[in-house]
């Protein structure tokens, strides 16, 4: 079992909140993923889990036990750092028993768990080597290592790729991925990087300033965003934003600003609960501005291109719209060249609604 529950958990250094009122249950053998950009609070609560951060308020539950006053070592809890912590002076074999040795394991026993972990990452020939000699993918599944021989209850990652080489991370990602559904243990990840997030989550926790914003499926999150904040933060290109102007023409719902005019499908307008004429903040995702009209489409925006972007699979294509920078992305075999104008017309069913104050998503 390994089901953790973090229960209005808080932390403070003197005047400053980096983590406030956090509370979720992350259940057994889930993978979570705490997302948010630096100083956001998602490292402090993973070290308030790990105990080697102390707690303002609130508790920390592991299979119904209080963790608050358990030492790190006693928690049945194994973190990864992102700097690997490995000993330079000690074997691969030294670094991954080191731990148990600490705790009086019996060597045989060491030996047994060192061995199949060392299997399990595709190390064993790295055994007898030192942290020198290694390179960094390979320090990494160290390091990973010396967490699965202590058969933890709960893996705690703090952003164990962020060292390495793009080809190299992606690759991990996968590895760290099967390792997860191998051990079938609760993992809980943290990271800046989106991309690692929403392939790799069970569930995403998006953060910022010490606050969770959203929690929710990775595909949950992207297509609902809570707030303007999940819904830019999340995504790329990131989501295009417009303020506009909810209209009523005819009994019709329109959203109306320079060169913009969205027809509101009905099923929208119905759940919207705001009356015309105010101001209202729409996001548009660069794959929702398309080349060719949709269904009850409006009118088009009329788009001078600045930049193009190919990126291989797709094409980015940067304009503005009333002094507003914005992103469509098509696809790679459109032949569009900078300085050309062309019509963009907005998705109706696939725009975001915010609020223009408090940017809580209204749909």
């Amino acid at each position: 079992m390994g089901e953790l529950v973090l229960s209005n958990l808080s932390r403070s250094f003197g005047e400053v909140e980096a983590v406030k009122d956090v509370s979720l249950t992350i259940h057994d053998g889930e993978f979570v993923v705490f997302l948010g950009p630096s100083g956001c609070g998602k490292t402090t609560t993973l070290r308030m889990i790990a105990g080697l951060e102390e707690i303002t308020e609130g508790k920390i539950y592991l299979d119904g036990r209080l963790l608050n006053e358990v030492l790190p070592a006693d928690r049945d809890i194994a973190m990864v750092f992102q700097n690997y912590a490995l000993y330079p002076h000690m074997t691969v074999y030294k670094n991954m028993a080191f731990g148990l040795k600490m705790r009086g394991t019996a060597k045989a026993d060491i030996k047994v768990r060192v061995d199949r972990a060392a299997e399990i990452l595709g190390i064993s020939h790295l055994l007898e080597r030192y942290p020198r000699e290694l390179s960094g993918g390979q320090r990494q599944r160290v390091a990973v290592g010396r967490a699965i021989v202590r058969n933890p209850r709960v893996f705690l990652f703090d952003e164990p790729l962020s060292n390495l080489d793009a080809k190299l991370r992606a690759q991990t990602r996968v590895e760290l991925l099967s390792l997860h559904r191998r051990l079938a243990a609760t993992s809980v990840y943290v990271t800046h990087d989106q991309i690692e997030a929403m392939t790799m989550g069970d569930r995403i926790v998006i953060m910022l300033d010490g606050s969770v914003q959203q929690v929710g499926a990775p595909r949950d999150i992207y297509q609902k965003p809570a707030n303007r904040f999940v819904a830019g933060f999340i995504g790329s290109p990131p989501m295009n934003f417009l303020t506009a102007r909810l209209m009523s023409d005819g009994g019709q719902l329109e959203l109306r600003g320079p060169g913009l005019r969205i027809p509101l499908p009905a099923n929208k307008a119905a759940g919207l609960g705001q009356a015309p004429g105010g101001d209202i903040v729409i996001g548009i995702r660069p794959e929702n501005l398309l080349l060719r009209p949709p269904a009850a489409a409006g009118e088009p925006l009329r788009a001078r291109i600045e930049i193009v972007e190919a990126i291989g699979s797709d094409v980015y294509l940067n304009f503005s719209l009333a002094g507003t920078p914005m992103t469509a992305r098509v696809e790679a075999t459109v032949d569009i060249s900078v300085g050309q104008e062309v019509d963009l017309y907005p998705d109706p069913d696939r725009v975001h609604l915010f609020d223009a104050r408090s940017g809580v998503a209204l749909l």
